[in-house]
């Protein structure tokens, strides 16, 4: 594991990011005095207006079959040269219940300029009003469509990568584990970004960072209760619940120290190795839960430049 150097010669942190965090604290609503459609109008009414940045050489907005009915999804083609390019499958967070192709639009515009790829996202269904495994269904499904239509937007369908952030690192880890047992599209990769990969609220990243640091572990209960309301004793839900992790694509797993679920990605980064899967591991220090998303943070540019990095070099040397 290599850990990032975010912080200066202040053992505290650094200035944008806590400006950052002071910001996100005070604005960000308690979720767990809210019912989700509620907290999804909240979030939305203070969303900037989209930017449609960086420009890509074409964006689709598709409905394809899912498991649940029409499944939106969102493709970007970046302005590369190449014929075939790596696709990645994505999958935003938000706890399993808010947030969508236009939370994430930004983000998924940078990763199909920056890594050179074409970007699927995903939009499924959510909950509670769709309690796990719908999403992680809809994750699946949108795979295959991918597999199978790649070619039609300048993909390469040897070349899949499943990913997301948060909420969907866990719908990428856990689809990883279903192609793998499922027969599913080969998978050259999986980006988990700072991934919910568990409901082990007593790890040490828990202990020491469960309240002050934007994501909470009061906000992270309330998202499985939503998410898992008859337990996660399933691999659809808790990748860890697998038999085995043998098998499965190489894997770059990044965390960042001050979220609450760190210390689970760490371990699933260790176990993934352990299973005898290629992992590139990286620990962010001194930085939050989805900051990733926050392009003014000068520290996420750069990280976003190394992550873009990690996984071209993860899909290029399989």
């Amino acid at each position: 594991m290599e850990s990032g150097a975010v912080r200066d010669t202040d053992p505290g942190l650094l200035p944008e990011v806590a400006s950052m965090l002071t910001a996100l604290d005070s604005g960000f609503p308690d979720v767990t005095t809210l019912t989700a459609p509620e907290l999804r109008a909240i979030i939305r009414s203070r969303r900037a207006p989209l930017q449609w940045l960086p420009t890509m050489r074409d964006v689709s907005n598709l409905t394809v079959d899912g498991p649940g009915g029409p499944l939106p999804i969102r493709v970007y083609r970046p302005r590369h040269d190449a014929s075939a390019l790596p696709v990645i499958v994505f999958a935003h967070g938000g706890g399993f219940v808010f947030c969508d192709l236009d939370s994430h639009d930004e983000f998924c515009r940078a990763m199909a300029e920056g890594v050179g790829a074409v970007v699927v996202s995903v939009d499924y269904r959510l909950a509670p009003e769709h309690p796990a495994p719908a999403a992680h269904e809809d994750m699946y499904a949108a795979l295959v469509w991918a597999a199978e239509h790649a070619t039609e937007y300048g993909g390469d369908p040897a070349a899949l990568v499943v990913a997301g952030d948060s909420a969907g690192g866990n719908l990428a880890a856990t689809v990883a584990l279903a192609a793998r047992d499922q027969g599913g599209p080969p998978i050259a990769a999986q980006l988990l970004l700072y991934p919910v990969i568990d409901d082990d609220f007593d790890t040490e990243s828990y202990r020491r960072y469960g309240s002050g640091y934007y994501n909470t572990a009061a906000a992270m209960r309330w998202y499985w209760q939503q998410y898992a309301p008859d337990g996660t004793a399933d691999a659809r839900l808790v990748p860890t619940r697998a038999d085995t992790l043998a098998g499965l694509p190489p894997a770059v797993v990044i965390t960042a120290e001050l979220d609450p679920p760190c210390s689970s990605g760490d371990t699933y980064a260790r176990l993934l190795a352990e299973a005898g899967v290629a992992v590139r591991h990286r620990r962010y220090d001194g930085l939050f839960h989805g900051f990733l998303t926050i392009p003014a943070l000068a520290v996420t540019r750069t990280a976003r430049t190394e992550i873009w990095e990690m996984l071209r070099t993860t899909v290029t040397t399989r």
